[in-house]
């Protein structure tokens, strides 16, 4: 086989074209094979390959740059820097990450996990590359999808008024996660389609070249010819209006033709996007059928390509989905919205029953979320499905248009704490810190699935302002569902288990551990009070003061960060009431990104376990009887 004797990208270059072509299919094999077993982000890699190898086999990586938006879609750039043999540990602890990491090496040379970000930093490196008087090629790869965003539109501007030397290729697959939505998706299809651009577009070229040159008046003449002809052939030529020159659409699996036009692109001066036309899952049928579902696969048989599903009570998103249906059908004022992921949201089927109540804006959170606040200035009732990692990208909409205009928007906040193999780029571990800070929101964290379901009943009732509810990427508990949904009251907390030697607070998904904690400690004589802090903001005063009085020693826990989260609620409120003296822990994710692996090898690493609660209670023991 071909692939065993490519270690680096030199390997690449002693190969012809056909056996380039062959590459090509042991690349797809390899792939299919070890992403059965690991599970990962198969068809987008599936649809590069022709593309990564036509890159490393002209340029120099890692004298030139390669950066890849968002990352996921590195897989085979990984394979051809020296990591193919890692491929076993793919998302694993303490293995090779999902995406681009610059610790892993010196082809690496842009980590991202969010879209929208590679032109950007791009542009950044065009710029230090011409300071530093140097000539190595710049290669920004990003997907249609991720050019919705409104940074990525930003950096083209830019671009395109500097006149760097840099090469965009746009990887056009028509699909980010979900299918793309919007004009710029409108607009390359146009382009998609019109099959005789290319071809009348070099004629008119080759017709110029024979006019004798006569002056500059008329060289001028003959590009405002080009460009008549551009309108023409295709309206609105956006990329060549921007300060681009534009060579597409070419065939991304035609090696080739491929080829042939990454090295006219070279030649270019200044700014030059190439339009590359992708099958996302190319290669494996059950990926090229449904590239949505192979978008980030589990485990699966590779004959079949049947998912090795893992049993177990429905996912916390999915009774997110369930239970706004149930009070849109009663409340018409219900609009669901979602920056590009209605799947990953659980609005699959709210998209279906409520075709007009549903808005997909594509990757773009900041428009999302002043979306939700002209919604709500005029009565609508939205409800933001979002990701906690990617709420962050909105955070000054959150803050100034939501926020500071008490605005009645529902954020519904997916993978709040660990995500396990995604990694550090989308833990939801900061939005405590970055929401509980900001004046008029209520943010709140159920304990189970059921709790969930009255959150939700609670976000719609609620009329004063922003609130937010936030769960994690994990299955429910499998407790009952209570039946009729009913509002908690705000700002309250519950005792889930009554105890006298010390009280630990736990969000979410910390109320089963320190359960499990309270039972152990119990067998050695030691009653720990068990409180679901659900409401984050605002807490339970009356509960807290209540603890003061009794010198209880008091435990925070959440899978959240600890500069400036729950617990550090506590403190400040504690030092407000002047309240000194007192015994507080927290327990929360340190001051560092905690990178991929399960999300119980994350909890562990960080000390989140029944263990490390009852190591903490005891040790606060001594100090509680010499206290008292």
């Amino acid at each position: 086989m071909l692939l065993e004797h490519i270690n680096q990208p030199q390997d690449l270059k002693k190969l012809s074209i056909e056996q380039l072509e062959i590459l090509a299919g042991e690349t797809r094999q390899f792939l299919v094979e070890k992403l059965s077993v690991t599970g990962g982000h198969l068809s987008p890699n599936l649809g590069v390959v022709e593309l990564t190898i036509a890159l490393h086999y002209l340029f120099n990586s890692p004298y030139d740059k390669f950066i890849f938006d968002v990352g996921h879609q590195s897989y085979v750039h990984k394979m051809f820097t020296g990591r193919m043999a890692q491929f076993d540990t793919l998302r694993k602890y303490k293995g090779l990450c999902g995406f681009v990491k610059r610790s892993e090496s010196e082809h690496d040379v842009w980590e991202a996990g969010h879209s929208s970000t590679s032109l950007s930093a791009a542009m950044g490196m065009a710029v230090a590359r011409d300071l530093k008087g140097e000539h190595n090629k710049i290669v920004a790869i990003i997907g249609d999808g991720a050019l919705t965003g409104g940074m990525a539109f930003e950096a083209l501007n830019h671009i395109g008024h500097e006149k760097k030397n840099l090469m965009v290729i746009l990887n056009d697959n028509e699909m980010s996660i979900a299918p793309n939505v919007g004009a710029m998706h409108n607009y390359l299809a146009k382009i998609r389609s019109d099959k005789h651009y290319m071809k009348a577009k070099e004629e008119v070229e080759y017709l110029l070249k024979k006019i004798p040159a006569i002056g500059g008046t008329l060289a001028k003449t003959m590009e405002k010819l080009k460009d008549s002809l551009k309108y023409m052939l295709v309206s609105g030529v956006i990329f060549e209006e921007l300060g681009f020159t534009y060579l597409g659409p070419v065939d991304g699996h035609n090696l080739p033709a491929l080829l042939e036009t990454l090295k006219q692109a070279e030649k270019i001066e200044g700014p030059v996007m190439v339009h590359v036309l992708t099958l996302k899952g190319k290669g494996y049928l059950p990926a090229e059928a449904d590239s949505h579902t192979w978008h980030g696969a589990s485990p699966y048989k590779v004959e079949s390509g049947k998912m090795l599903q893992v049993v177990g009570h429905p996912m916390y998103t999915q009774v997110f989905g369930d239970t706004l249906i149930e009070l849109a059908k009663l409340d018409n004022r219900i609009v669901a919205v979602t920056p590009a992921m209605p799947g990953g949201s659980g609005l699959l089927k709210f998209a279906k029953e409520f075709p007009d109540r549903m808005i997909d804006v594509g990757i773009a959170e900041q428009h999302a979320a002043t979306l939700c606040a002209g919604l709500a200035s005029e009565g609508i009732k939205p409800v933001f499905a979002v990701y906690s990692t990617f709420l962050q990208r909105a955070y000054d909409q959150v803050v100034h248009d939501i926020c500071r205009a008490k605005l009645n928007v529902v954020f519904a906040i997916d993978r709040a704490g660990f995500v396990g193999a995604d990694g550090e780029t989308h833990h939801g571990v900061f939005d405590i810190t970055y929401l509980r800070s900001l004046p008029n929101i209520v943010v709140m964290m159920p304990k189970d699935e059921n709790e969930l379901r009255h959150m939700l009943k609670t976000s719609i009732d609620y009329n004063e302002g922003p609130i937010a509810v936030r769960y994690p990427r994990v299955n429910g508990l499998g407790v009952s569902m209570d039946e009729p949904l009913k509002s908690i009251p705000i700002g309250t907390w519950e005792v889930l288990r009554p105890g006298d030697s010390a009280v630990v607070l736990a969000v979410g998904p910390m109320i089963a551990i320190a359960l499990e904690a309270a039972e152990a400690l119990s067998k050695d004589g030691l009653q720990l009070r068990v409180v679901n802090a659900r409401f984050i903001k605002p807490m339970d005063e009356a509960m807290l003061l209540q603890f003061s009085k009794e010198d209880l020693p008091i435990i925070t826990m959440e899978e959240g960060a600890q500069m400036g989260g729950f617990g550090s609620g506590v403190l400040e409120f504690y030092a407000n009431q002047s309240r000194y003296g007192m015994q507080i822990k927290i327990l929360g994710v340190p001051d560092y990104f905690v990178e991929h692996g399960s999300v119980k090898e994350q909890r562990q690493e960080v000390g989140l376990t029944a263990e490390r609660l009852v190591t903490e209670v005891k040790a606060l023991m001594p100090r509680k009887r010499q206290h008292a």
